[in-house]
């Protein structure tokens, strides 16, 4: 008889469940963009920025940036455990892969809220 033994991390479920819904949530953004690009196909600077200009377009746009350095950071995390055998490293490269995923965060919003 096997005896399962339970750690405390508990991330499979969890995170497998983040990973479909961000998927989910940028699929549907990214269809429903080109669907709107193949309608009105800006052409300069100008139509680009009436593009983004309201304010459900730009809460849309950072909930996608938002869905998608989440998946990427669950990826990053499982093959940083996965591959990296050394805690330190593995710990490092973690801070490095956090640091960047909320420095493009910060500028995504810069961005979105400077047009």
């Amino acid at each position: 008889m096997v005896t399962r033994v339970v750690t405390g991390a508990h991330y499979g479920l969890k995170d497998w469940l983040i990973q479909r819904v961000s998927a989910v949530v940028m699929a549907t953004y990214v269809v429903l963009f080109v669907a709107a690009m193949l309608v009105c196909t800006p052409a300069n600077y100008e139509e680009w920025r009436d593009v983004f200009a309201p304010q459900w377009m730009r809460l849309a746009t950072l909930l996608f940036f938002l869905s998608l350095f989440w998946h990427a950071w669950i990826g990053m995390r499982d093959i940083l455990m996965d591959y990296v055998s050394s805690t330190a490293a593995r710990l490092g490269l973690q801070v490095v892969v956090v640091l960047l995923l909320v420095a493009y965060a910060a500028w995504a919003v810069q961005i979105l809220w400077s047009i």
